[in-house]
């Protein structure tokens, strides 16, 4: 007699081959077989207990940014399900594998209108790559076999889902995952673009290097070839920590959630190396006449953002190596000193700020602490609005740690969701969220979580009462404020009810207090700053210039933001491009 198995631990047996360790979720009747199968592979794969599927979603899809493995999360028939999409959209706009196991009633009663019975297939047509209902017990774990290998392939959300009757069923024991067979393989330049790169970079007069995502892993050849070549490195702003913050060639990122010295740079670059990018604000920070060299293995993102000169259907790390190995040493420039210099002008600003001890606190200072205890790996987790731009702009970050945020969807409660993946993934790392309170206020039942798995996770709360980044939205648009005003919580106090230690800091020496018991804490961590409601410096509409505005234009700007100090980016290019 052949041995036979549950078709629902087949599944999770699938999952095991793949390399999933742990799994999100809140058990209903509709997936209780898979319930079943995952007790019994317990001592495999962890089943985690968030409070809302929403939480378990978002931390499945941080899980696949952080570590590039697949992350899982399920949700049982009907709200367990529709619960999910936050996480699963995040996943498929900044293009992550996940897989969503989604529950159903039983097959002997769907299409009868039983109880949470959804058509769940149509839900699911626009987020997934891959969405399929499972008919029969023997076809479940090839189906969920067929949805990794997808999601991985695509770089997107695959959808299983499964009628609760079949998990239970028995199956032969014979079905073998496909894991130990998938193989990726990325182009390799052609010479002849190796050569023509070369060429336009050293014909142009100000030439720039912007990396996104797709130069992750390329830190040394992103390093190497930018001094090589004397070139100032722009960013995505989900690429933050690929290279150094103390590079005194890397400006950040450009656009709102940006440095001024990024978004000077890029106006005035007239060629871009760009590699490894989507960055769907070009057309507004990039100058249009700019020669365009774009490095990217997916050849629909050619021309996508701007205007291609030279495409290269390529491997970033390859290429830069390439270049590397044919390029020769490149005297400075008046154009890279003039970079170097305002970025140093940035630098210098930041850190005058961060020793700005007045209350209501700027959250300069509050970076500045979670700087001072930072470890060399640390993790950072970073949720949606002002908290965005202020994380891109003050965390002082190696290539070594990790900065994820909701990049494209850009959903709010991002933050807190994303460190419970980060710590169950690296349980030997440190781990921040840092959220604005109107993030927060959306998954804070989840310190439950945290508290549940003992997650040492350190969560900075920044609080001004305010929507802020559409508060200033609305100023730019000309419109009243109306609906970005939010009421006081006291997340110290909320965070104790859930049981995790809680802080509540309202001026400088409350500050140092908390996160010097932050840097030591073996369990979680809530310190929930208020901060002045003032909007970051809009760096996109920089009123500094002399040759541009009137001077009454330039003190008020000065006055509003307090950046007598910075140096408008031209008075650099005159002095050094003489």
């Amino acid at each position: 007699m052949s041995k036979t198995i549950k078709s629902g631990i087949a599944m999770v047996k699938v999952l095991e081959d793949w390399g999933v360790d742990h799994i999100y979720g809140i058990p209903g009747g509709s997936f209780n077989s898979s319930m079943d199968a995952f007790f019994n592979e317990r001592d495999r794969i962890k089943y985690i207990q968030v409070r809302h599927e929403e939480v378990g979603a978002i931390a499945a899809a941080a899980d696949a940014k952080i570590t590039g493995k697949i992350g899982v999360a399920f949700g049982s028939a009907g709200p367990g399900a529709t619960h999910l999409f936050n996480g699963l959209y995040d996943a498929k706009m900044d293009h992550v594998p996940m897989l969503a196991l989604i529950g159903q009633v039983g097959a002997d009663t769907m299409n009868t209108d039983y109880f949470q019975e959804m058509n769940e297939n149509p839900m699911f047509t626009d987020v997934a790559v891959y969405n399929r209902t499972v008919m029969t017990p023997e076809s479940l774990p090839h189906v969920v076999d067929q949805a990794i290998k997808h999601a991985y392939k695509e770089q997107g959300v695959a959808v299983v889902t499964i009628p609760v009757s079949l998990g239970w069923e028995d199956i032969p024991d014979t079905f073998e995952s496909t894991a130990a067979s998938y193989r990726v393989n990325y182009s390799q330049p052609a010479a002849k673009d190796v050569a023509e790169a070369l060429r336009l970079i050293e014909a142009a007069k100000h030439p720039i290097l912007y990396i996104g995502l797709g130069a992750k892993g390329a830190t040394e050849e992103v390093e190497t070839f930018a001094k090589m070549y004397k070139l100032p490195i722009a960013s995505s702003a989900l690429a933050k920590g690929i290279v150094p913050d103390d590079n005194p060639a890397y400006l950040a990122s450009a656009g709102r959630v940006a440095t001024k010295p990024s978004v000077e740079a890029l106006q005035n670059a007239d060629l871009i190396l760009f590699m490894g990018s989507d960055y769907p604000f070009a057309n507004y920070f990039f100058d249009p006449k700019a020669t365009f060299i774009q490095v990217d293995i997916d050849n629909t993102k050619f021309g996508k953002r701007h205007r291609t000169d030279l495409p290269i259907l390529a491997d970033v790390k390859a290429t830069l190596q390439a270049l590397i190995a044919a390029g020769t040493e490149q005297p400075e420039t008046g154009w890279y000193k003039a970079n170097l210099a305002n970025n140093q002008n940035w630098h210098d600003w930041v850190e005058t700020m961060s020793k700005d001890t007045k209350s209501p606190l700027r959250p300069e200072p509050v970076f500045a602490q979670i700087n001072r205890i930072a470890k060399k790996d640390a993790i950072f987790n970073i949720d949606v609005g002002n908290v965005t731009i202020d994380s891109l702009r003050f965390l002082k970050m190696n290539p070594k740690q990790r900065f994820t945020t909701s990049g494209w969807f850009a959903t709010m409660g991002y933050g807190l969701p994303a460190s419970i993946a980060a710590q169950l993934s690296y349980p030997d790392r440190q781990v921040f969220s840092i959220s604005g309170d109107g993030g927060f206020a959306m998954v804070a039942q989840d310190l439950i979580t945290q508290a549940k798995y003992h997650l040492p996770i350190i969560n900075v709360v920044l609080s001004n009462n305010s929507f802020g980044f559409i508060k200033a939205e609305q100023d730019d648009t000309k419109q009243s404020h109306y609906g970005v005003d939010i009421a006081d919580a006291d997340f110290g106090k909320v965070a104790e009810g859930y049981g995790v230690k809680g802080f509540t800091v309202r001026n400088y020496q409350e500050l140092m207090f908390a996160f010097n018991f932050a840097k030591t804490a073996t369990e979680p961590v809530v310190i929930d700053v208020k901060i002045a409601d003032e909007r970051p410096l809009p760096v996109e509409q920089l009123q500094l210039d002399p040759e541009k505005f009137d001077q009454a234009a330039i003190d008020k700007f000065n006055d509003t933001y307090q950046s007598q100090d910075l140096v408008p980016f031209s008075q650099y290019l005159k002095e050094f491009e003489k």
